[in-house]
């Protein structure tokens, strides 16, 4: 038997466990076998490893790829082409687009942008609003990956449901079996704090980060927790940035709720400190927090394990929109978000290198348990014989520094990322048995990745 690729002298780690001098045979996108490299089939194409890891490919469960109506800061093809350069093959769009992702039509136009652009797999949430309700079962079907709620003030002004509507909204999705994700922040306090700051002349970058106090995360994990146990719906928290939230999360877990939660690299890496050192540059929603607040977010979420994901809220705008000219001027004239798809997998594996995570421990959070949480195990984050041929293939021993963020393939590229180091990067990407990484390039034609298709 000859197949199309496999892939050998590799260590392959899964979220169960690793097995050195080992390899993938792939035919037809899918895996035919993973064993010890002298045992696999012969092939058409061998890509040797080069006794580096292979893991299933990284899954980044949320992403902002600004397509439809805002391709200036980027767009499906962009995106996707810096995931491929940064080990990720598969990503989930947010619905904050122009038009918004609110209804099937808008869905329908998001799908058709990434299977005509996208370097690698792809899938959307929709957003849920006062105006959509009825629209829930008619979104499903047309194949959204889950549904997203904005309880605060965030990019592109997405007004949230009343209480009420959300509880209404968790009824009709637990009704599809789909998950609910939050933007879980408390609009309400948000606002009255950044209008007061902005009335006492308060409008440096670490301002903006304490207008969005912990409490008004933290509350609002609470309530959505609290709705979830009356209706059953199964629900996550996007971008947890603190202790205090992580530790309202693993209450809900405890009481029996389906509530998943992600966090960030940029959460666990800096603290608010950045804020001082790197100004606008690092404002994002919400904050990156003190260190305090950091330090339980890593023993709460990450040790004890309220977190179940790691993804990046890839956020990219333009340097005019970051006011990297002037990082330290008037915060409430810049924007929130930064770039993140090609520093995620580095910056983990930097934390696998200082002993915070293993290897197995990051596929986890970083793999299995994103494509678990939404619908898209096994097909995705397992290397199970018949799914999908998605590897990352990573060097963790590289050490290397980001000297300049126009390195990376974004059509914008502000990040707080820019001058750290690391210890580890992705050298080779695989989505359905394709490279569409190697040797230090973005291979292939956009428009190879795939919609992924989920029940």
């Amino acid at each position: 038997m000859t197949v199309d690729l496999v892939v050998c002298n590799c260590t392959v780690v899964t979220s169960a466990g690793r097995s050195a001098d080992s390899g993938v045979a792939v035919e037809d996108g899918q895996i035919v076998a993973v064993g010890r490299s002298d045992r696999l089939p012969d092939a058409d194409r061998v890509l040797d490893a080069d006794g580096n890891v292979l893991v299933p490919g990284i899954v980044d469960c949320h992403i902002h790829n600004r397509e439809p109506g805002l391709e200036y800061k980027e767009d499906w093809e962009s995106a996707t082409r810096a995931a491929a350069a940064g080990g990720v093959t598969t990503v989930v769009g947010m619905p904050n687009t122009d038009p918004v992702i609110d209804r099937p039509e808008h869905l329908e136009l998001k799908f058709e942008r990434g299977e005509a652009s996208a370097h690698v797999d792809f899938q959307s949430y929709a957003v849920v609003t006062s105006e959509n309700l009825d629209l829930i079962p008619e979104i499903d079907e047309t194949g959204a990956l889950g549904f997203k709620v904005f309880l605060g003030s965030t990019v592109g002004d997405v007004p949230p449901p009343s209480d009420g509507e959300i509880l209404e909204a968790m009824e009709k999705i637990r009704e599809t079996g789909k998950r609910l994700g939050f933007h879980e922040e408390n609009g309400e306090i948000i606002d009255h704090y950044t209008e007061r700051f902005k009335a006492e002349g308060r409008n440096e970058p670490i301002d903006h980060s304490h207008s969005r106090p912990v409490i008004a995360e933290q509350e609002a994990v609470e309530r959505m927790i609290t709705f979830a146990e009356e209706t059953g719906a199964k629900i996550h928290m996007f971008h947890v940035s603190s202790g205090s939230a992580a530790e309202a999360v693993a209450r809900g877990k405890d009481c029996g709720v389906d509530v998943t939660a992600e966090t960030t690299p940029h959460y666990l890496w800096f603290t608010e400190d950045v804020m001082r050192e790197k100004g606008n540059v690092a404002r994002v929603q919400p904050p990156i927090r003190d260190a305090a607040e950091r330090d339980e977010l890593w023993r709460v979420g990450i040790d004890d394990g309220a977190i179940d994901c790691i993804a990046t809220d890839h956020a990219p705008h333009t340097p005019e929109e970051k006011k990297v000219d002037d990082p330290f001027g008037n915060t409430w004239d810049a924007i929130s978000g930064f770039v993140g798809l090609e520093t995620e997998v580095p910056a983990m594996l930097s934390f696998v290198d200082r002993g915070r995570f293993t290897l197995e421990g990051w596929v986890r959070r970083h793999s299995t348990r994103p494509a678990q949480v939404w619908g898209m195990y096994p097909q995705k984050g397992s290397l199970q014989v018949g799914t999908d041929a998605d590897f990352t293939i990573v060097d963790p021993d590289r050490e290397w520094t980001l000297e300049d963020r126009r390195d990376l393939h974004s059509k914008n590229c502000v990040t707080p990322f820019e001058g750290e180091s690391f210890t580890g990067k992705a050298v080779a990407t695989v989505v359905r048995g394709e490279p569409v990484f190697e040797d230090g390039a973005v291979v292939g034609e956009s428009g190879y990745g795939t919609r992924v298709d989920v029940e």
